[in-house]
């Protein structure tokens, strides 16, 4: 399971609400041509985490933060499955939110005090990896990506898809 995002203008969310099968195809084009381009994080339209999707979540709850940047706050009305599920969304208010509150927090920070052992004992996905001793320098790279990416969007009033897959 891979954790994806994808940034959409508000004109994109309002359609993607009303049309996921639309969104779907948009998000998918996007990610076809960006795999091509492979952009920074900053101006991509598209993101992955990789598999450090469960344990950003782990570690982004234990630091209480203010948005649910894994799973997204609302489902995406009518959305068939995605890979493991619906997608959600988050509006632009709240990618601002996610942006100013991930400026405060680096990498580093995030995953301080944290062990592998943690996030096995957690049952974080994917398990395997913790119990064999996986260093949280994955996790904290992958989180790294998301800051700027998630700042260009609210940079520019971009709302925010994220899925499973």
């Amino acid at each position: 399971m891979i954790g994806a995002y994808a940034r959409v203008t508000p004109a994109e969310l309002h359609r993607a609400l009303d049309d996921p099968e639309w969104a779907l195809e948009l998000v998918g084009g996007r990610m076809e041509a960006e795999a091509q381009e492979c952009p920074r994080p900053a101006p991509a339209r598209c993101l992955d985490v990789d598999t450090a999707w469960d344990a950003l979540g782990f570690l982004l709850r234990r630091a209480a933060f203010p948005v649910d940047i894994v799973h997204g706050e609302e489902p995406v009305p009518g959305a068939d499955d995605w890979g493991y599920g619906p997608p959600r969304y988050l509006t632009p208010e709240r990618v601002r939110t996610a942006a100013g509150a991930l400026a405060e927090i680096s990498g580093e920070r995030l995953t301080a005090g944290v062990g592998p052992g943690d996030l096995a004992a957690a049952e974080v996905y994917p398990a395997i990896v913790w119990e064999r001793g996986m260093p949280l320098d994955f996790v904290s790279e992958h989180y790294e990506l998301l800051r700027p990416f998630f700042r260009a969007a609210a940079d520019e009033g971009d709302g925010m898809l994220m899925w499973l897959g």
